[in-house]
């Protein structure tokens, strides 16, 4: 009985299925880190090298020279139970620090300004967190950081309480008559887009499921949701835990982010 080895390179077999084998993992390589990522808008201006390193998920500061992510926020905080409810006198407190220092811009049950976002009903982990990142300059802001600078923890929980004990009001913007909701902004709200690693908006934001310090987005005003947006995908503002707005935002085009934010500014 004639016994040939099978892994030997004078098998024709086994030259071909490995030859093979190392060819299309070649091609795949070329396809998937070079040709896609050189083709793809969600990479920005990066030059080719950086495209390819980002594809392969290498950290930006290994081939930029430098580090580009600023420090994570040190704020990490769990959604209220609804069993809990704050304290009159803690929303009392809140109340008085509000009307001294909050009213004007954020208003008291409807937006004082598009540009600064309605604060009745927001959820109290979301409005401590925000605060404690404006103090620490995580979320720089000229207008908030000297307001928010000399407040106390115990001033942050009483505003966030009082807050969150408001009725939300209803949404300023109104769809026009006969018209629905941009069918795009509807993907991309409840179903996200995968092949863009886009989550669902409505998975953290409400609507299907709830995230700690993931604000309720009914009801803002689109200019404010729009330009958050815009910062985020920019790096401007770098206070979302783990990069996950910023990650998301850089794959929206603007034609998206302008219809997801009227898509919330219309919801109560």
């Amino acid at each position: 009985m004639n016994e040939e080895r099978l892994f030997t390179l004078r098998n024709p077999w086994f030259v071909w299925s490995v030859g093979g084998t190392i060819a299309i993992a070649i091609v795949s390589i070329l396809i998937g880190f070079v040709w896609l990522p050189s083709t793809s808008t969600a990479f920005g201006d990066l030059s080719l090298w950086a495209r390819i390193c980002g594809a392969a998920g290498v950290p930006s500061s290994w081939y930029s020279g430098k580090a580009t992510s600023q420090v994570p926020s040190d704020v990490v905080v769990l959604p209220p139970s609804d069993q809990g409810h704050p304290m009159a006198d803690a929303i009392g407190r809140g109340a008085t620090l509000a009307t001294q220092h909050c009213s004007m811009c954020h208003g008291v049950l409807a937006n004082g300004q598009v540009t600064a976002p309605p604060l009745a009903g927001q959820y109290a982990d979301v409005i401590y967190k925000e605060m404690r990142d404006f103090q620490s300059g995580q979320r720089p802001s000229a207008v908030m950081q000297p307001i928010i600078a000399a407040r106390s923890v115990q001033d942050l929980h009483d505003l966030a309480a009082y807050y969150a004990s408001l009725p939300r009001a209803a949404a300023v913007e109104k769809a026009r008559a006969g018209e629905g909701p941009d069918a795009t902004a509807v993907r991309l709200v409840m179903q996200g887009d995968p092949q863009r690693n886009i989550a669902p908006c409505a998975a953290c934001h409400g609507q299907l499921d709830r995230k700690g310090a993931a604000p309720w987005l009914g009801g803002q005003s689109s200019v404010y949701l729009a330009a958050q947006l815009h910062a985020f995908a920019s790096g401007e503002r770098h206070n979302d835990i783990n990069e996950q707005m910023r990650h998301i935002a850089r794959q929206m085009t603007p034609e998206e982010i302008d219809a997801v934010a009227r898509y919330y500014a219309a919801m109560p």
